[in-house]
């Protein structure tokens, strides 16, 4: 029996091995420090007369890497502000500034809307510290276009008036939509099913050599010596 060919081997271990997923290499400056403080924040409600929301506390998202296709980023049109939209349905926000700007930041504010058939509705506002790089948002709509801002607030200067009206830095925004479950199980289901399809191809191909080789060929053999009576 003759080896298969080596490019046959070949095909059959790329169809047979799973296409390796590319993860996304962190940027410099955009994972926190080793000793980054914990960040608090507040959910503010949407009636404004109800109160300033709970005081909450999180730790900086270390070591995160978006590991598509699992993942997917987006970016604002400034680059500040980065949106990984994971397949759980959770987006983790992360932005960076300059240490000179870092350092007349007294808070962030963070808006969320999504796109409607006619206008926009809100879905969340966060009041985040000056010590806060990111920020988990949970739970998002499959197939709904989102829009989050995040709006620098200033230091407040020490002759302004405690009456007077709150002064607002550069906003940040990054849109994005997160893709239905539906097409990632349709595409996964996709990739398996071709996948096999391409294994099985390569067997058929080395069953038809084998047989074509060493069962339909004709054997000749020598002729025998007749026996002398």
């Amino acid at each position: 029996m003759r080896a298969p060919p080596p490019l046959l081997l070949l095909l059959l271990a790329a169809c047979a091995l799973p296409p390796c997923a590319a993860a996304a290499p962190t940027p410099p400056g955009w994972e926190p420090a080793a000793d980054a403080p914990w960040c608090p924040y507040k959910v503010l409600p949407e009636n404004t007369e109800a109160g300033g929301g709970r005081l909450c506390f999180r730790s900086p998202a270390r070591g995160f890497r978006c590991q598509e296709p699992g993942c997917t980023v987006h970016a604002s049109a400034g680059h500040l502000l980065r949106a990984s939209v994971l397949r759980n349905r959770s987006v983790l926000l992360q932005w960076r500034l300059p240490p000179a700007e870092a350092r007349r930041v007294r808070a962030f504010a963070l808006n969320c809307s999504w796109r409607g058939a006619y206008t926009r509705f809100p879905c969340e506002r966060v009041l985040l510290g000056a010590s806060c790089r990111d920020y988990l948002l949970p739970d998002v709509h499959d197939g709904v276009r989102y829009r989050l801002c995040l709006q620098l607030l200033p230091l407040r200067p020490e002759h302004a008036a405690a009456a007077g009206p709150e002064s607002s830095g550069p906003t940040e925004c990054v849109e994005f939509a997160a893709e239905p479950a539906g097409m990632r199980e349709i595409v996964v289901a996709m990739t398996a099913v071709g996948g096999s399809i391409c294994v099985m191809l390569v067997v058929i191909c080395l069953l038809v050599a084998y047989i074509t080789e060493n069962l339909m060929h004709p054997a000749f053999g020598r002729p025998g010596l007749r026996r002398q009576p």
